[in-house]
């Protein structure tokens, strides 16, 4: 295979670092990009051609130019850009705090954007590159407690749909990464966001309740396996818009348009109800 030249953010631990180790291992270059650098610099240490490291909190304009810069100062141009760094707050819609739900937003979403726009021109120019949006299971699928950081994930999902249309007819890619729940250490810290509401004590207060007792039943993910997927995918002569990871990813997900197939089936009739009498839908 070609090899390519890799930015991946929150790369400093998780499956952001997992992909960079894989990545590395098999010839790439990568720059692994994240606040902390320690992790990274060791890994990097064993990759001294390959690999650079930099410090990228993914909010700050003038670090995102300058991982862009070094990386192509470093390697040459940017052909894979993973958007792996996120932030996840718990907690009802109602009991979260505002700062955190923004910065949710702000880290998941506008920042990935950001870095995004930043280097298509550069793509584009070439006529080839990849962008692969990290978004979850829950970018398809929300749960109580958790509907700040689903959103997040929807609206990059619905981005990410937008841009592969944009970009793929002058030969760039764009592709969703949607994984469960992998045992990456997020598993031992939750964070959770403002006080506690009685009245939510069985719908968010549940899954909270579940964070905080976590077992390994609720993460079946092994970041290695899932790193090796993504390699795969990302490096496939046609890759896929979309890559589940996981069982639980792909369960919750298959639940999830049973049900949207039920309620569109039974909806049509009402849905066509509605058209202006005489029109012919051109789906018809």
């Amino acid at each position: 295979m070609v090899k390519a030249t890799w930015l991946i953010t929150g790369a400093s631990s998780g499956l952001g670092f997992a992909l960079a180790e894989h990545v590395l291992a098999r010839g790439d270059a990568v720059t692994l990009a994240a606040r902390s650098t320690g992790a990274m610099s060791v890994l990097a240490g064993s990759y001294p051609d390959t690999a650079h490291v930099v410090t990228l909190d993914v909010t700050d304009a003038g670090q995102r130019e300058r991982a862009i810069n070094e990386t192509e100062r470093r390697f040459g141009a940017i052909d894979i850009l993973v958007n792996n760094a996120g932030i996840d707050f718990l907690g009802a819609i109602e009991e979260q705090r505002e700062q955190d739900y923004r910065q949710t937003f702000k880290v998941n979403f506008f920042a990935a954007i950001a870095l995004l726009r930043a280097v298509l021109p550069r793509m584009r120019r070439r006529g080839s590159g990849m962008i692969a949006n990290m978004s979850s299971m829950d970018g398809v699928t929300s749960l109580a407690a958790n509907g700040f950081y689903s959103s997040s994930k929807f609206a990059l999902e619905g981005a990410t749909e937008a841009l592969w249309q944009e970009i793929e007819p002058f030969g760039l890619h764009a592709m969703l990464i949607e994984p469960g729940s992998f045992r990456t250490g997020i598993e031992t810290r939750p964070h959770f966001s403002g006080d506690t509401i009685e009245a939510y004590v069985a719908t968010s207060g549940a899954f909270r309740l579940a964070m905080e007792t976590n077992s390994d039943a609720m993460f079946p993910g092994d970041p290695a396996l899932a790193a090796a997927a993504i390699y795969t995918a990302l490096k496939s002569d046609s890759p896929p818009h979309r890559l589940i990871l996981g069982s639980d990813a792909h369960q919750r997900i298959g639940v999830k348009l049973h049900s949207l197939q039920i309620e569109f089936e039974a909806g049509r009739d009402v849905a066509y109800s509605t058209d202006i009498a005489g029109h012919v839908s051109a789906a018809s």
